[in-house]
Protein backbone atom coordinates (compact mmCIF):
# COMPACT_ATOMS: atom_id res chain seq x y z
CA UNK A 1 0.00 0.00 0.00
CA UNK A 2 1.51 3.37 -1.00
CA UNK A 3 2.28 5.86 1.72
CA UNK A 4 0.04 8.92 1.97
CA UNK A 5 2.63 11.71 2.19
CA UNK A 6 0.05 14.33 3.16
CA UNK A 7 -1.21 12.39 6.18
CA UNK A 8 2.37 11.57 7.14
CA UNK A 9 3.19 15.27 7.15
CA UNK A 10 0.15 16.07 9.28
CA UNK A 11 1.22 13.32 11.66
CA UNK A 12 4.67 14.91 12.04
CA UNK A 13 3.11 18.33 12.63
CA UNK A 14 0.76 17.08 15.34
CA UNK A 15 3.63 15.14 16.96
CA UNK A 16 5.79 18.24 17.13
CA UNK A 17 2.84 20.32 18.33
CA UNK A 18 2.22 17.83 21.14
CA UNK A 19 5.85 18.18 22.26
CA UNK A 20 5.54 21.97 22.36
CA UNK A 21 2.27 21.78 24.33
CA UNK A 22 3.85 19.35 26.81
CA UNK A 23 6.75 21.77 27.34
CA UNK A 24 4.33 24.58 28.23
CA UNK A 25 2.47 22.19 30.54
CA UNK A 26 5.75 21.37 32.29
CA UNK A 27 6.38 25.07 32.90
CA UNK A 28 2.93 25.47 34.45
CA UNK A 29 3.26 22.36 36.60
CA UNK A 30 6.65 23.48 37.87
CA UNK A 31 5.21 26.90 38.67
CA UNK A 32 2.53 25.28 40.80
CA UNK A 33 5.17 23.07 42.40
CA UNK A 34 7.41 26.02 43.19
CA UNK A 35 4.85 28.51 44.48
CA UNK A 36 1.85 26.41 45.50
CA UNK A 37 3.00 25.39 48.96
CA UNK A 38 3.37 28.91 50.34
CA UNK A 39 0.00 29.89 48.93
CA UNK A 40 -1.61 26.80 50.42
CA UNK A 41 -0.21 27.63 53.84
CA UNK A 42 -1.51 31.18 53.63
CA UNK A 43 -4.93 29.93 52.60
CA UNK A 44 -5.01 27.40 55.44
CA UNK A 45 -4.09 30.10 57.96
CA UNK A 46 -6.82 32.36 56.61
CA UNK A 47 -9.34 29.51 56.80
CA UNK A 48 -8.40 28.92 60.43
CA UNK A 49 -9.01 32.58 61.19
CA UNK A 50 -12.40 32.41 59.48
CA UNK A 51 -13.38 29.40 61.56
CA UNK A 52 -12.38 31.36 64.65
CA UNK A 53 -14.64 34.23 63.59
CA UNK A 54 -11.78 36.68 63.13
CA UNK A 55 -11.93 37.35 59.40
CA UNK A 56 -14.56 38.88 57.19
CA UNK A 57 -16.71 41.98 57.26
CA UNK A 58 -20.33 41.97 58.50
CA UNK A 59 -19.88 38.50 59.95
CA UNK A 60 -21.88 37.37 62.92
CA UNK A 61 -19.43 36.31 65.64
CA UNK A 62 -19.17 32.55 65.85
CA UNK A 63 -21.13 32.02 62.62
CA UNK A 64 -19.25 30.29 59.81
CA UNK A 65 -20.82 30.51 56.39
CA UNK A 66 -19.96 27.73 53.93
CA UNK A 67 -17.75 29.30 51.28
CA UNK A 68 -15.97 27.80 48.33
CA UNK A 69 -12.21 28.23 48.88
CA UNK A 70 -10.73 30.60 46.37
CA UNK A 71 -8.13 29.04 44.10
CA UNK A 72 -4.68 30.49 44.41
CA UNK A 73 -2.73 31.63 41.39
CA UNK A 74 -0.50 28.55 41.68
CA UNK A 75 -3.54 26.26 41.64
CA UNK A 76 -4.86 28.00 38.55
CA UNK A 77 -1.50 27.49 36.86
CA UNK A 78 -1.62 23.81 37.76
CA UNK A 79 -5.11 23.45 36.31
CA UNK A 80 -3.92 25.17 33.14
CA UNK A 81 -1.06 22.66 33.01
CA UNK A 82 -3.55 19.80 33.30
CA UNK A 83 -5.66 21.31 30.50
CA UNK A 84 -2.60 21.60 28.28
CA UNK A 85 -1.74 18.00 29.06
CA UNK A 86 -5.16 16.97 27.78
CA UNK A 87 -4.64 19.06 24.65
CA UNK A 88 -1.19 17.58 24.12
CA UNK A 89 -2.56 14.06 24.54
CA UNK A 90 -5.25 14.76 21.91
CA UNK A 91 -2.61 16.02 19.47
CA UNK A 92 -0.38 13.09 20.33
CA UNK A 93 -3.19 10.60 19.68
CA UNK A 94 -3.94 12.36 16.41
CA UNK A 95 -0.31 11.94 15.40
CA UNK A 96 -0.41 8.19 16.05
CA UNK A 97 -3.71 7.73 14.19
CA UNK A 98 -2.58 9.80 11.21
CA UNK A 99 0.66 7.85 11.04
CA UNK A 100 -1.32 4.64 10.86
CA UNK A 101 -3.56 5.89 8.06
CA UNK A 102 -0.55 7.32 6.20
CA UNK A 103 1.37 4.04 6.22
CA UNK A 104 -1.63 1.72 6.01
CA UNK A 105 -0.52 -0.42 8.96
CA UNK A 106 -0.26 -0.45 12.74
CA UNK A 107 1.68 2.74 13.60
CA UNK A 108 4.35 1.13 15.79
CA UNK A 109 6.68 -0.61 13.37
CA UNK A 110 9.92 1.24 14.19
CA UNK A 111 11.60 2.96 17.12
CA UNK A 112 10.09 6.38 16.39
CA UNK A 113 6.55 5.01 16.32
CA UNK A 114 7.13 2.63 19.23
CA UNK A 115 8.45 5.47 21.39
CA UNK A 116 5.54 7.70 20.41
CA UNK A 117 2.99 5.10 21.52
CA UNK A 118 4.92 4.46 24.74
CA UNK A 119 4.92 8.17 25.60
CA UNK A 120 1.23 8.50 24.78
CA UNK A 121 0.45 5.63 27.16
CA UNK A 122 2.48 7.37 29.88
CA UNK A 123 0.64 10.67 29.37
CA UNK A 124 -2.80 9.04 29.44
CA UNK A 125 -1.80 7.17 32.61
CA UNK A 126 -0.78 10.43 34.23
CA UNK A 127 -4.06 12.10 33.27
CA UNK A 128 -5.99 9.25 34.90
CA UNK A 129 -3.85 9.33 38.04
CA UNK A 130 -4.30 13.07 38.47
CA UNK A 131 -8.01 12.45 39.00
CA UNK A 132 -7.42 9.86 41.70
CA UNK A 133 -4.42 11.21 43.60
CA UNK A 134 -3.46 14.71 44.82
CA UNK A 135 -0.31 14.72 42.70
CA UNK A 136 -1.07 17.21 39.93
CA UNK A 137 1.88 19.43 40.78
CA UNK A 138 4.24 16.54 40.01
CA UNK A 139 3.29 16.72 36.35
CA UNK A 140 6.52 18.50 35.50
CA UNK A 141 8.59 15.57 36.76
CA UNK A 142 6.48 13.04 34.84
CA UNK A 143 6.31 14.96 31.57
CA UNK A 144 10.01 15.85 31.49
CA UNK A 145 11.26 12.32 30.62
CA UNK A 146 8.34 11.97 28.22
CA UNK A 147 9.34 15.15 26.39
CA UNK A 148 12.97 14.01 26.30
CA UNK A 149 11.94 10.66 24.81
CA UNK A 150 9.72 12.38 22.25
CA UNK A 151 12.46 14.85 21.33
CA UNK A 152 14.90 12.00 20.72
CA UNK A 153 12.21 10.15 18.79
CA UNK A 154 11.48 13.16 16.58
CA UNK A 155 15.18 13.84 15.85
CA UNK A 156 17.65 10.98 16.31
CA UNK A 157 15.17 8.12 15.90
CA UNK A 158 12.82 9.67 13.35
CA UNK A 159 11.86 7.46 10.41
CA UNK A 160 9.67 8.44 7.50
CA UNK A 161 6.37 6.62 7.11
CA UNK A 162 6.91 3.45 5.08
CA UNK A 163 5.87 -0.22 4.98
CA UNK A 164 7.49 -2.37 7.65
CA UNK A 165 10.05 -5.06 7.01
CA UNK A 166 8.69 -8.45 5.88
CA UNK A 167 9.55 -9.98 9.28
CA UNK A 168 7.14 -7.54 10.94
CA UNK A 169 4.26 -8.05 8.53
CA UNK A 170 2.21 -10.10 10.95
CA UNK A 171 -0.90 -9.63 13.05
CA UNK A 172 1.37 -10.18 16.06
CA UNK A 173 2.79 -6.72 15.39
CA UNK A 174 -0.61 -5.32 16.34
CA UNK A 175 -0.84 -7.40 19.51
CA UNK A 176 2.66 -7.94 20.89
CA UNK A 177 4.27 -4.58 20.15
CA UNK A 178 1.25 -2.51 21.18
CA UNK A 179 0.87 -4.32 24.53
CA UNK A 180 4.59 -4.09 25.32
CA UNK A 181 4.71 -0.42 24.35
CA UNK A 182 1.61 0.55 26.34
CA UNK A 183 2.67 -1.39 29.43
CA UNK A 184 6.17 0.10 29.29
CA UNK A 185 4.68 3.57 29.02
CA UNK A 186 2.45 2.95 32.03
CA UNK A 187 5.45 1.68 34.02
CA UNK A 188 7.26 4.95 33.37
CA UNK A 189 4.93 6.77 35.77
CA UNK A 190 5.46 4.56 38.85
CA UNK A 191 9.17 4.66 38.10
CA UNK A 192 9.17 8.44 38.50
CA UNK A 193 6.92 8.17 41.57
CA UNK A 194 9.32 5.70 43.21
CA UNK A 195 12.28 8.00 42.65
CA UNK A 196 10.36 10.90 44.21
CA UNK A 197 9.32 8.60 47.06
CA UNK A 198 12.97 7.91 47.84
CA UNK A 199 13.67 11.63 47.89
CA UNK A 200 10.73 12.20 50.22
CA UNK A 201 11.74 9.42 52.60
CA UNK A 202 15.32 10.64 52.64
CA UNK A 203 14.07 14.07 53.68
CA UNK A 204 11.89 12.61 56.42
CA UNK A 205 14.89 10.84 57.92
CA UNK A 206 17.17 13.84 57.51
CA UNK A 207 15.19 17.11 57.22
CA UNK A 208 18.26 18.95 55.97
CA UNK A 209 18.52 16.69 52.94
CA UNK A 210 16.53 17.94 49.92
CA UNK A 211 14.80 20.31 52.34
CA UNK A 212 13.37 22.81 49.84
CA UNK A 213 12.55 20.26 47.16
CA UNK A 214 11.19 17.37 49.23
CA UNK A 215 9.02 19.65 51.34
CA UNK A 216 6.92 20.45 48.26
CA UNK A 217 6.31 16.80 47.35
CA UNK A 218 3.19 14.84 48.32
CA UNK A 219 3.49 12.55 51.32
CA UNK A 220 5.55 9.39 51.01
CA UNK A 221 2.39 7.33 51.51
CA UNK A 222 0.68 8.94 48.50
CA UNK A 223 3.71 8.37 46.28
CA UNK A 224 4.01 4.77 47.46
CA UNK A 225 0.35 3.98 46.77
CA UNK A 226 0.51 5.64 43.36
CA UNK A 227 3.57 3.62 42.33
CA UNK A 228 2.15 0.34 43.65
CA UNK A 229 -1.33 0.60 42.15
CA UNK A 230 -0.02 1.66 38.75
CA UNK A 231 2.50 -1.18 38.68
CA UNK A 232 -0.20 -3.67 39.69
CA UNK A 233 -2.21 -2.56 36.63
CA UNK A 234 0.72 -2.54 34.19
CA UNK A 235 2.45 -5.77 35.23
CA UNK A 236 -0.20 -8.16 33.81
CA UNK A 237 -0.12 -6.26 30.51
CA UNK A 238 3.68 -6.52 30.44
CA UNK A 239 3.39 -10.25 31.13
CA UNK A 240 0.88 -10.71 28.30
CA UNK A 241 3.18 -8.78 25.96
CA UNK A 242 6.12 -11.08 26.74
CA UNK A 243 3.97 -14.19 26.25
CA UNK A 244 2.69 -12.89 22.91
CA UNK A 245 6.27 -12.15 21.88
CA UNK A 246 7.27 -15.74 22.66
CA UNK A 247 4.39 -17.07 20.55
CA UNK A 248 5.38 -14.77 17.66
CA UNK A 249 9.03 -15.88 18.01
CA UNK A 250 8.00 -19.52 17.69
CA UNK A 251 6.04 -18.75 14.52
CA UNK A 252 8.80 -16.58 13.00
CA UNK A 253 12.03 -18.23 14.18
CA UNK A 254 10.95 -21.70 15.26
CA UNK A 255 11.56 -21.26 18.99
CA UNK A 256 9.70 -19.62 21.86
CA UNK A 257 12.79 -18.25 23.54
CA UNK A 258 16.36 -17.76 22.33
CA UNK A 259 17.94 -15.42 24.88
CA UNK A 260 18.18 -12.65 22.32
CA UNK A 261 19.47 -9.45 24.05
CA UNK A 262 16.06 -7.79 24.00
CA UNK A 263 14.33 -10.94 25.20
CA UNK A 264 16.84 -11.28 28.02
CA UNK A 265 16.51 -7.72 29.28
CA UNK A 266 12.72 -7.88 29.00
CA UNK A 267 12.73 -11.05 31.10
CA UNK A 268 15.04 -9.46 33.68
CA UNK A 269 12.70 -6.44 33.82
CA UNK A 270 9.75 -8.78 34.37
CA UNK A 271 11.57 -10.49 37.24
CA UNK A 272 12.40 -7.10 38.80
CA UNK A 273 8.79 -5.91 38.66
CA UNK A 274 7.59 -9.25 40.04
CA UNK A 275 10.10 -8.81 42.86
CA UNK A 276 8.78 -5.29 43.47
CA UNK A 277 5.19 -6.48 43.80
CA UNK A 278 6.31 -9.27 46.11
CA UNK A 279 8.42 -6.84 48.15
CA UNK A 280 5.56 -4.36 48.36
CA UNK A 281 3.31 -7.12 49.72
CA UNK A 282 5.91 -8.20 52.28
CA UNK A 283 5.99 -6.16 55.48
CA UNK A 284 9.78 -6.29 55.82
CA UNK A 285 10.39 -4.96 52.30
CA UNK A 286 7.84 -2.20 52.06
CA UNK A 287 8.89 1.40 51.77
CA UNK A 288 12.34 2.34 50.53
CA UNK A 289 13.57 -1.18 49.61
CA UNK A 290 10.54 -1.76 47.39
CA UNK A 291 10.93 1.71 45.84
CA UNK A 292 14.56 0.95 45.00
CA UNK A 293 13.49 -2.24 43.23
CA UNK A 294 10.83 -0.38 41.24
CA UNK A 295 13.31 2.36 40.30
CA UNK A 296 15.70 -0.34 39.05
CA UNK A 297 12.92 -1.80 36.93
CA UNK A 298 12.29 1.64 35.45
CA UNK A 299 16.00 1.99 34.62
CA UNK A 300 15.96 -1.41 32.91
CA UNK A 301 12.96 -0.40 30.82
CA UNK A 302 14.75 2.71 29.54
CA UNK A 303 17.93 0.67 28.99
CA UNK A 304 15.99 -1.87 26.96
CA UNK A 305 14.33 0.86 24.93
CA UNK A 306 17.53 2.58 23.81
CA UNK A 307 20.70 0.58 24.35
CA UNK A 308 19.39 -2.82 23.31
CA UNK A 309 17.62 -1.47 20.22
CA UNK A 310 20.33 0.89 19.04
CA UNK A 311 23.66 -0.57 20.19
CA UNK A 312 23.43 -4.33 20.34
CA UNK A 313 22.72 -6.62 17.41
CA UNK A 314 20.00 -9.23 17.63
CA UNK A 315 16.86 -10.61 16.11
CA UNK A 316 14.92 -7.62 17.47
CA UNK A 317 17.06 -5.04 15.62
CA UNK A 318 14.18 -3.28 13.87
CA UNK A 319 14.87 0.23 15.12
CA UNK A 320 14.52 1.66 11.65
CA UNK A 321 17.34 4.16 12.17
CA UNK A 322 20.80 4.56 10.82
Amino acid sequence: MPVNATLATYSDWTYNSAVVVYVFAIALYLSEQAFGRVKAKAQAAERDLVLAGGVGEHRTPGLVLPTRPERTRAERLGRMGAALTLLGAALHLGSVVLRGFASGRAPWGNMYEYGSLLCLAAVVTWIVLMRGFPVRRLGGFVLTPIVLLMFLGGTVLYTSAAPVQPALQSYWLVIHVSVISVSSGILLVPGVASVLYLVRRSNERNPRRFAKFAGRLPSADVLDRLAYRTTVFAFPLFTIGIICGAIWAEAAWGRFWGWDPKETVAFVSWVVYAAYLHARATAGWRGAPAAWVNSFGFALTVFNLFFINLVTAGLHSYAGVG
